[in-house]
């Protein structure tokens, strides 16, 4: 699937930005066919079908950006995610998880607006 200059410029940055466990699950859901497709779909359903704005990989990866970001800033102020304050992960894994859940967070678009959050985790 081809890519837009816009989305693999924020693939860039967020892969820039990561090391380890992260940067081989963002490389992993870039790099996914059936990822990307369900990522580019609901742009189709949202823009061509529905008459919304972007849905599709550029917002889910902007998102992602952003979402790491703010992880980062409280991280850096002392903040213990979940995983990591009840022991059963580490920093790194709710990086993973936020990664994830951010990359991803719009595919149930690719179906319908209606419960496009439920359909969204069932797909990821």
């Amino acid at each position: 699937m081809r890519k837009s200059p816009k989305e693999i410029e924020i693939e860039n940055e967020i892969l820039a930005m990561l090391s380890g466990k992260p940067a081989m699950a963002a490389s992993l859901i870039f790099n996914d066919e059936e990822a990307q497709a369900l990522r580019n779909y609901a742009n189709t359903v949202s823009i061509k079908r529905l008459g919304y704005n972007d849905h599709g990989p550029v917002h889910m990866s902007k998102t992602a950006l952003n979402a790491l970001i703010m992880f980062d800033i409280l991280s850096k102020g002392g903040i213990k995610f979940n995983l990591e304050e009840e022991k059963i992960g580490t920093v790194e894994d709710s990086k993973v998880a936020v990664l994830i859940s951010s990359l991803l967070h719009d595919v149930g678009m690719s179906v319908g607006r209606e419960n496009h959050e439920l359909l969204g985790a069932v797909f990821a």
